[in-house]
């Protein structure tokens, strides 16, 4: 069973940086859900075998990090990625390079992107590039390491830019992150980790709009069967759903373990 924890203030800093947790600093999808605030935007930080890798740091990413139950020191990062350059995953990867390195002052750390986040109009100022130590450019099927920790970008997504998935892989865990994209055939089959995290923003499939629905969400954890699977990154129609009951429903449905994530909430993955 897995034990997820809200804003718990008797873990310390040394537990947190021993133990494999996702901490969700924010849960927002779309524009208007980030616009307006009404779920924080800040991206996702996963300390996997003693590495500390932030995955999209959106707007407020540093804040939620700082004010942070228990706090998140941004210099105990080892890389930060980008899945793709759309603010509601970028906006503050500028603030976090140098919150990473001291101002600058400690050279240090990977930046993993896609390359249209990094030429002509790119989200990563070239200035900042050189406080870290290398900036590694994101490809279809890549594979990348960090610290004690691998990931793989299986395949392209089909959305507005270049956009990439990732499978982490540590020592007992898989992680898949599938981010931002429209459904396309045998999607699933590119991330087949033991905990699945879905970006969900829509509540049904409209046409045009390259994200996924619940149906999609549904999908594949029915095909994938991941011993968990955490949906996030919600639109407005899906909030108004209450994610929490619509994760329930499916645990019900799909025979599987499906959490809703909520600003905030910390996983410790090494729970069963």
């Amino acid at each position: 069973m897995f034990i997820v924890f809200f804003n718990n203030k008797v873990r310390t800093k040394i537990n947190w940086e021993i133990m494999n947790k996702i901490k969700f600093l924010g849960t927002a999808g779309a524009r208007f859900v980030v616009m307006k605030q009404l779920r924080a935007s800040g991206g996702m930080w996963l300390t996997l075998d003693e590495t500390n890798l932030l995955v999209d740091p959106g707007p407020g990413s540093l804040v939620k990090c700082l004010s942070s139950k228990p706090k998140l020191n941004p210099m105990d990062l080892d890389g930060i990625v980008l899945t793709h350059r759309h603010i509601d995953h970028s906006n503050d990867i500028n603030i976090m390079i140098e919150a990473m390195t001291n101002g600058g002052f400690k050279k240090k750390g990977i930046v993993f992107a896609p390359s249209d986040a990094l030429d002509g109009d790119p989200v990563i100022f070239k200035y900042i590039r050189s406080h870290v130590d290398t900036i590694d450019v994101l490809k279809e099927k890549g594979s990348y390491t960090l610290g004690n920790i691998s990931f793989s970008t299986p395949v392209k997504h089909l959305h507005g830019v270049e956009t990439y998935g990732l499978n982490i892989c540590g020592k007992k865990h898989m992680i898949s992150v599938i981010t931002d994209t429209e459904y396309f055939e045998n999607l699933e089959s590119y991330y087949t980790g033991d905990i699945l995290i879905i970006n969900v923003v829509l509540a049904k499939e409209r046409q045009g709009v390259q994200h996924l629905s619940l149906k999609d969400a549904e999908k594949i954890i029915s095909v994938n069967k991941p011993r968990l699977s955490i949906l996030t990154h919600f639109g407005m129609t899906v909030i108004k759903m209450k994610p929490w009951e619509i994760a329930e429903k499916l645990s019900e449905k799909l025979g599987v373990k499906v959490v809703a994530a909520r600003d905030g909430m910390e996983i410790d993955i090494d729970q069963k």
